[in-house]
């Protein structure tokens, strides 16, 4: 297996998982390291796979990056089902082991949120604890997010949940809870396993992006803390 694996994971869907794995696969690309990135599953189309192969340099074919895909825009484990077909864990684990050992880092992308299920019988956390990863738990930095990232932490095994580090993705404008949270964070964990990702803009998978200060701060922090 590589030397790390990072999973990035959500308390929900749509909330910012593929530009921060994009984002982290960059950084690490960048540091001189060889780093894979994998959506082993898409569904409603293949441009979150798409992003993670350019964020890694192409260094894997399309089909590498996400070897199943689905039409309809729905749980994978449904839409596979529409399309008659089956994804078992061990099908993903078998591609993610078999791609880990080339490189040095895998950055893994979950679909949906913790415990949506992402094929017949598994999900996220079941591939975080298979994988013995280091989960990534992105998460809107709004009202209710503390409430939300302690009920994924929760989820999860503690030795695992231990190791877990804390996106909080802050909105375009500034409001009472998103300037409080990380604050309130720490006092359940540790400062360095809480970060917050400044607002990117409407195009947030920018090549600048990684090189603003506040970005780069975030990524190195979340490197640095899980070494």
């Amino acid at each position: 297996m590589a030397r790390r694996v990072y999973f990035i994971t959500g308390t929900d869907t749509g909330v910012g998982k593929t530009v921060f794995a994009a984002l982290l696969t960059r950084a690490l690309r960048e540091r001189g390291d060889r780093v894979a990135a994998l959506k082993p599953i898409c569904s409603g189309g293949r441009g979150d796979a798409r992003r993670l192969r350019e964020a890694m340099g192409k260094g894997l074919s399309l089909d590498e990056v996400n070897p199943w895909h689905f039409r309809a825009p729905l749980s994978p484990l449904l839409t596979a089902r529409l399309e008659h077909r089956r994804v078992t864990r061990a099908q993903v684990m078998a591609h993610t082991r078999a791609t880990a050992g080339r490189f040095e880092w895998v950055v893994v992308e979950g679909a949906g949120g913790l415990l949506s299920p992402m094929g017949e019988g598994f999900d996220s956390r079941d591939l975080i604890v298979a994988l013995r990863a280091i989960p990534i738990v992105v998460c809107p930095n709004r009202l209710g997010a503390v409430n939300q990232i302690l009920l994924v932490l929760t989820a999860l095994p503690k030795s695992i949940a231990n190791l877990a580090q804390i996106i909080l993705m802050n909105p375009p404008r500034p409001s009472v809870a998103s300037r409080t949270n990380l604050e309130l964070m720490a006092e359940f964990l540790s400062e360095a396993r809480v970060h917050t990702l400044d607002w990117l803009g409407k195009n947030p998978f920018s090549a600048l992006v990684g090189r603003r200060p506040s970005v780069r701060k975030t990524l190195d922090g979340v490197v640095a803390s899980s070494l």
